[in-house]
């Protein structure tokens, strides 16, 4: 079937609040060489997405303005030098950004097989938070069988994939949430769950300490995350929810437990990196999932051209697991 001339995207009119996330006509591209074309049948929504729109995100010549970190869909193109795909292969994808729209060219080593027996929602709900969590988890933070690991935002789609890996993987998880029904979801997958609003994390997790902290908060939690660690511990930063410059932390505390305080974006990898991230999930965790184990959590799924109401339910914080957009 011959690809046509045009698509439809979300695009950010403006930096702002969900509402100026708006679908646009423009031509469809085309695959450079050592990219894919892909068929968007679902994207994934990330906090990310809402950082960019709200002009708040740390945009880098090259990136693309249009939001969308990650797809699944079909290959209808190859851009030259491309062997490990054909066009038909069913697929999910890390984008470089681009992923709201009908049609997104992305790097071939960003993408993977759609494990089998999953839907094109769960397969959209997988790149972003599945290599997030295993570059910094388990790569940076080192995260192995038999320790201890504290993940804030239990909830969040980076949260539920850390915990459902933990689980997995033999590591015992602690994770924080605001709300009974979300210290549930995460008791479910396996963690204990501490209410943040009713409990002092660093006292749950007391003496002994966690070796690996995944934190979105940032500054509010810097001092009480590094309490919590064990000596050598590793606090690895994903975000700043919290803010995102930190006054009087206690550098005591860090040199009197060798404490590793580091973080990282995915988006600013180079490619080499995301697929080395890529190589690394073929051969550990897709064995997982195509055996129906840790599968993605999805919270709703909108159409995408109502792209304004998945973001509006994200940053509202209901959210349990993933929010997906359907494309086609």
């Amino acid at each position: 079937m011959p690809l046509p001339t045009d698509m439809t995207l979300i695009e950010i009119t403006t930096p702002g609040g969900p509402e100026v996330l708006k679908p646009r006509q423009v031509p469809l591209p085309s695959p450079v060489a050592g990219e894919i074309l892909i068929r968007v049948h679902a994207a994934g929504v990330n906090r990310p997405d809402a950082l960019q729109r709200a002009g708040k995100y740390p945009m880098k010549p090259g990136m693309s303005p249009i939001p969308g970190l990650e797809v699944a869909g079909e290959v209808v193109a190859l851009g030259d030098g491309v062997t490990e795909y054909a066009v038909g292969d069913k697929v999910c994808a890390l984008t470089n950004g681009g992923g709201y729209a009908q049609y997104c060219a992305v790097p071939a080593s960003q993408a993977l097989p759609v494990p089998e027996g999953m839907d094109w929602i769960q397969a959209a709900a997988i790149p972003e938070t599945f290599f997030t969590v295993w570059a910094n988890l388990f790569g940076i933070g080192g995260a192995h069988k038999g320790q201890r690991v504290l993940i804030h935002g239990g909830t969040s789609g980076i949260g539920t994939t850390a915990l459902m890996l933990c689980r997995e993987f033999g590591i015992q998880a602690f994770a924080t949430a605001g709300s009974e029904e979300k210290c549930a979801a995460i008791r479910a997958l396996g963690a204990e769950a501490i209410n943040y609003r009713e409990q002092d994390f660093a006292q749950v997790i007391g003496d002994q300490g966690v070796n690996v902290i995944l934190d979105i908060m940032g500054a509010s939690y810097i001092n009480n995350n590094l309490k919590a660690l064990a000596m050598d511990g590793r606090l690895v930063m994903l975000g700043f929810l919290g803010g995102a410059k930190a006054n009087e932390v206690d550098l005591l505390t860090i040199l009197g437990k060798r404490a590793i305080v580091t973080g990282s974006l995915l988006r600013a990898r180079t490619k080499d990196e995301k697929a080395a991230i890529a190589d690394q999930l073929r051969e550990h965790v897709w064995p997982v999932l195509s055996a129906g184990r840790c599968l993605p959590m999805i919270d709703q799924v909108f159409d995408y051209t109502q792209a304004d109401q998945a973001h509006a339910r994200m940053e509202g914080g209901d959210h349990i697991g993933k929010i997906v957009l359907r494309v086609a």
